[in-house]
């Protein structure tokens, strides 16, 4: 047991505390990101947002909007948010208890929303936790957006602006809507809040988003398909990429709570699992377990994409033919 019982974030965590402590990494220096901890330590990206979130928890580290988490400096001191209910200042009145930042834009407001959600999930964006973020009052915000729909509304508008499709689409149905279906998939995997976020049976107004319906639907419709049956093959695209991209946020949270990232999960069920197989009920899943089978969301997303495109190039033959 001895070196399992510890779970990997918390040596991780170990280590880039003793780099702060030592000064290694001095104040304002900035902390491997969560891509740069995975790579480092061949963790998940779960585990590596625990680290950061553990550090962060513990005042070692602080989020900084457009530049990444940096580490904190040694007794500054943590300004208490103001009460929602307590009134700001009117003409000539009373100042907030926190000072507004004579900088503090709309940009600003939804970078740091990303910012903590990208680190901590969607549950973590709050009101008041972004304006700690940015050392403002938690009022000022409403100054910029009207509630946390709105702002979740813009954060996600600002994520999908981040990587634009190009100008002019692939040749060939297929190479276009695979540019499109992938590109998609990579937003989700930046942002893991992004999938759970999106409804699509009361979807947002994500004016960034558009142009993806618009890619999509002007692709199948100059192949064939009527604009009818063209955006429902837009809809079973997107909520196949967005149906496996949930598991993201969900293991991140499952993570956090347990302190196991899949892998240590899976490995601690596999000795009841082996005994329901030993009865020999499941000849073909008896097999599986014996081979190995490694979940990888990438492989399956891209496998289950060339099946959606296998149909859809059959429908598309059975327009051109009609």
């Amino acid at each position: 047991m001895g070196e399992r019982a510890v779970p990997r974030y918390s040596r991780i965590v170990v280590e880039l505390r003793r780099r702060i402590e030592t000064g290694e990494l001095a104040p304002g220096d900035r902390l491997p990101s969560t891509r740069e901890i995975t790579k480092q330590w061949g963790v998940a990206m779960a585990t590596a947002t625990k680290v950061l979130t553990e550090l962060r928890r513990e005042g070692l580290v602080r989020a900084v909007p457009g530049v990444g988490t940096v580490v904190e400096a040694p007794g500054r001191p943590v300004r208490a948010a103001r009460p929602a209910s307590a009134p700001g200042p009117g003409p000539g009145g009373t100042a907030d208890a926190t000072p507004v930042p004579s900088g503090l834009t709309l940009e600003r407001i939804v970078a740091a929303a990303v910012t903590v959600a990208d680190a901590e999930g969607l549950a973590a964006v709050s009101m008041r936790r972004v304006a700690g973020e940015l050392r403002a009052a938690p009022m000022s915000l409403y100054r910029h957006v009207a509630d946390k729909d709105d702002l979740l509304t813009r954060m996600m508008d600002t994520a999908i602006a981040e990587h634009p499709l190009p100008a002019a689409p692939p040749q060939g149905w297929r190479a276009a809507i695979e540019l499109a279906a992938r590109q998609l998939w990579e937003l989700f995997r930046r942002h893991p809040w992004f999938a759970p976020a999106l409804s699509v049976t009361r979807p947002q107004l994500v004016t960034s988003a558009l142009p993806y319906s618009e890619w999509i639907l002007a692709v199948l419709h100059s192949h064939g398909l009527d604009l009818h049956s063209a955006f429902t093959a837009h809809l079973m695209l997107l909520n196949y990429a967005r149906g496996i991209a949930v598991n993201l946020e969900a293991e991140r949270e499952a993570e956090a709570h347990s302190g196991l990232d899949s892998e240590e999960w899976t490995d601690l069920q596999e000795p009841a699992l082996l005994e329901v197989l030993a009865t020999g009920r499941f000849p073909a899943l008896s097999r599986l377990a014996a081979a190995g089978y490694h979940l990888d969301l990438d492989a399956l997303f891209e496998f289950g994409l060339q099946r959606l495109l296998d149909g859809l190039a059959s429908l598309l033959d059975e327009s051109s033919a009609d």
